[in-house]
């Protein structure tokens, strides 16, 4: 019987981790070196951190520290190490690899992105501020998001 469990744990361990990993990345895109096939930059860091990161903003927002505001399809935070007087990074819900990837479901986000950072503004009656977002080849995170830096 003992020959039959350990095979049997094995097994059933694999399912599980199976079953989580479906759950986590469910709602993530692709990116190359899970797309093997079409791999480009096989085990770019910038493509796992944007993995990384898409699981996190998509199932566990509560994570991410020092949230100024958050949406159903948006959340913000401020960056707590930054030489500007406010650096805030602004990040939809939904995973999109950067501006180039954007389709028309992804507008519902966006609008709410803009409608985030317009709060930001409003609220710390911000006037001297410069709102930017990286192409992929400037990405650290292949993840959108926009960076609303103050001076």
């Amino acid at each position: 019987m003992k020959m039959f469990k350990l095979p049997f744990l094995f097994l059933l361990s694999i399912c599980v981790g199976i079953v989580i990993g479906g759950y986590l990345f469910s709602q993530s895109q692709p990116r190359s070196f899970l797309a093997i096939q079409n791999c480009e930059r096989c085990l770019n860091p910038s493509d796992l951190a944007g993995l990384l990161a898409s699981v996190v903003i998509q199932k566990f927002p509560a994570l991410i520290p020092l949230v100024v505001h958050e949406t159903d399809k948006t959340v913000a935070f401020k960056l707590p190490f930054s030489k500007a007087k406010a650096h805030y990074v602004i990040v939809p819900k939904k995973d999109i690899k950067d501006v180039g990837e954007i389709s028309e479901a992804d507008v519902p986000y966006l609008a709410d992105a803009f409608f985030v950072l317009g709060q930001i503004i409003r609220e710390n009656k911000l006037v001297n501020y410069w709102l930017e977002t990286n192409g992929p080849g400037f990405q650290d995170v292949t993840y959108l998001h926009f960076h609303l830096v103050v001076r």
